[in-house]
C-alpha cells in the first residue's frame, strides 16, 4: 500500500480509504447497501490487513447508523494506526437548526458523531455539502474550535465549489483559523469536472484529494454494459448518483476499461482506479462495496500500473470539452500558465 500526504499537513494517508455508505441500510441508503456489524467487523479486518489507514463516513449515513457501525466494530478501540474521517451539513432531524454549517449544528453533530464512534477524537472532520446562510466566519470558528479543544484533528470540505473553497480558505487564514486540509470530490472518467477548478485548486492551495464514488457509483465497474445493468446495483434500485448526460460516450469509456483489463487480466474496476491513482493532486480513493468480493477487487487496483499508451486511451475516451474561460485561456495565455492551470490545460495544448 502506498501512502500519500495529505495536503499541506504531516498526515500520511493510504491511497485507498475505506468508504462506508453502504454500511447500516436505514432509509434511502438501502439502495446502496445492507451491511450489518458481522460483515463491517470482516471488511474492517481486511483493508486495514490491506494496508489502508483512513475510514471515511458521514453522520448521514443511514441517519448515523454508519458511524455507530463503526464504532461497535472497532469494539471502543481503534485498530492501531487507524485514521477515521467524518461529516456534518445534512439534516439530522426536523428542527429549523437541524442542517447547515451553522456553529450550533456543527459542534452538536460533532460531539454527536464522537459517541457513536466511540472515540475521543475524529481525524478528519469535513463539511458535507455548502451552506449560503450561514457565514463562512461562523463556520470556520466553529471548526477552528474543534480542532483546538481537541475533537478533531484536522477539517476538510466536500462537493464545495471552486469558489466556496478558496472563500473559506480565505477567511480561515485572514481570521488566524485552521484552515481546509482537504477536499472531498466526485472525480472519476465519467465525470472530469473537477479538473475544471477543485483539481487546480488543490494543487495552488496544497489541498488533499480524496475521491468519493471513484467508479461513478458502479457505472465504470465493467458490469454496465450498453443495454444492459447488472442487477442489485444502486442504479437499478434507484439511486441518482451520479447524472449520467451522455450515455454513449460512458459505454464509449466502458469499452476502453474492458478492452484495457483484459491485456491486464483484471476488472475494469481496477483500471478506473489506477487511472484516478496516477491523476494530478489525488491522495486518496474512497472505496466502497456490498460485498468482500468488491472489497478485495477493488483493494487489488494499487497493483495495477498502466501503460503511457493505455493512460492516452483513457484520457481520448473521456476528455470533457474545454468550458470558458479555459478555452480562452487556452488559446490566448498559454505563453504564461502556471502549475496549477497546467493541470487543466496540458493534453489541450498538446493538440
Amino acid at each position: 500500500m502506498e501512502y500519500r500526504q495529505l495536503g499541506n499537513s504531516g498526515l500520511k494517508v493510504s491511497v485507498l480509504t475505506m468508504g462506508t455508505m453502504t454500511f447500516g441500510g436505514k432509509g434511502n441508503f438501502a439502495k446502496v447497501g445492507n451491511l450489518q456489524l458481522k460483515d463491517v467487523q470482516k471488511l474492517i479486518d481486511i483493508v486495514a490487513d490491506a494496508g489502508v489507514n483512513l475510514i471515511d463516513t458521514a453522520n448521514v449515513y443511514s441517519g448515523g447508523g454508519s458511524e455507530e457501525l463503526i464504532g461497535e466494530a472497532m469494539g471502543g478501540k481503534r485498530k492501531p494506526g487507524m485514521l477515521i474521517a467524518t461529516k456534518a451539513r445534512f439534516g439530522m432531524g426536523e428542527g429549523p437548526n437541524d442542517r447547515g454549517l451553522s456553529r450550533w449544528h456543527l459542534i452538536r453533530e460533532c460531539e454527536a458523531s464522537l459517541k457513536r464512534l466511540k472515540t475521543d477524537v475524529i481525524d478528519l472532520y469535513q463539511v458535507h455539502q455548502w451552506d449560503g446562510l450561514t457565514p463562512l466566519e461562523e463556520t470556520m470558528e466553529a471548526l477552528d474550535s474543534l480542532v483546538r479543544s481537541g475533537k478533531a484533528r484536522y477539517v476538510g470540505c466536500s462537493n464545495l465549489s471552486g469558489w466556496h473553497v478558496m472563500k473559506a480558505m480565505e477567511v480561515a487564514r485572514r481570521d488566524g483559523r485552521v484552515p481546509f486540509v482537504s477536499e472531498q470530490i466526485h472525480y472519476t472518467l465519467q465525470a472530469r469536472e473537477a479538473e475544471y477548478e477543485l483539481i487546480p485548486i488543490a494543487i495552488d492551495q496544497k489541498l488533499g484529494v480524496l475521491v468519493w464514488s471513484p467508479l461513478a457509483g458502479g457505472l465504470l465497474s465493467g458490469k454496465h454494459r450498453r443495454n444492459k445493468s447488472a442487477e442489485g446495483s444502486r442504479q437499478t434500485a434507484g439511486w441518482k448518483e451520479p447524472p449520467v448526460r451522455d450515455e454513449d460516450a460512458l459505454w464509449g469509456i466502458v469499452d476502453e476499461l474492458v478492452s484495457i483489463a483484459e491485456a491486464h487480466k483484471v476488472s475494469a474496476a481496477q483500471i478506473a482506479l489506477a487511472w484516478l491513482l496516477g491523476r494530478p493532486a489525488v491522495t486518496s480513493l474512497v472505496i466502497g462495496g456490498r460485498t468482500e468480493a468488491q472489497f478485495r477487487d477493488n483493494l487489488a487496483s494499487v497493483n495495477v500500473k498502466l501503460t503511457a499508451d493505455e493512460r492516452a486511451r483513457l484520457d481520448k475516451a473521456s476528455q470533457p470539452p474545454l468550458i470558458y474561460p479555459y478555452w480562452h485561456q487556452s488559446w490566448t495565455a498559454s505563453d504564461r500558465l502556471g502549475h496549477a492551470d497546467l493541470a487543466l490545460h496540458t493534453p489541450y495544448l498538446n493538440k
